[in-house]
């Protein structure tokens, strides 16, 4: 396999779906107390949204509450339940370009600005004939790492095992 142009940093997020967000909130942000950051709303992917924190700084990890706008509609952002999870990637077009190249299916829409306003994309859960590699039945979304968050995981990968 040809070098990998870009790196995956961590977990940047989870999404998790339900009927009813707010009993989600109960458990996440009620129970285990994450604060929520901020919301989004979107027809175009049928979303309301909770943007959850845990952890601190260029490290901390999104846990995004969502119910849908239209529980008949799709994309049916509450099924399955864990909806999907976004890695952190130095570099976001170039790892586009060259996943692309190796047979990689990405969702509609492209690179776009997310809910919480980095750019991203999705990795498609089925492949397909033109591209046939996929997340295997888990939403992959990719997320352009901000210079804040690429130097704090290089700062961390210097530091060693113990450091």
């Amino acid at each position: 396999m040809t070098d990998r142009p870009f790196k995956v940093l961590g977990i940047q997020q989870i999404a998790v779906g339900g009927p009813d967000k707010q009993a989600l909130r109960a458990l996440w942000v009620d129970l285990l107390g994450l604060e929520v950051a901020g919301t989004y709303k979107s027809a175009r992917e049928n979303v309301d949204e909770d943007i959850c924190q845990m952890g601190e700084g260029p490290l901390r990890v999104e846990v995004d509450l969502m119910q849908p706008l239209d529980p008949d509609a799709k994309p049916a952002v509450h099924q399955p339940p864990l909806n999907h999870v976004g890695l952190w990637i130095d570099d976001l077009p170039r790892a586009v370009e060259w996943l692309q190249a190796q047979g990689v299916r990405f969702a509609p829409g492209g690179i776009r600005r997310g809910g919480s306003g980095f750019d991203i994309c999705f990795v498609h859960p089925k492949g397909n004939e033109q591209f046939p590699v996929s997340g295997e039945g888990v939403l992959i979304e990719l997320v352009q790492a901000p210079p804040e968050v690429i130097r704090a995981f290089t700062a961390l990968a210097h530091r060693g095992p113990g450091g």
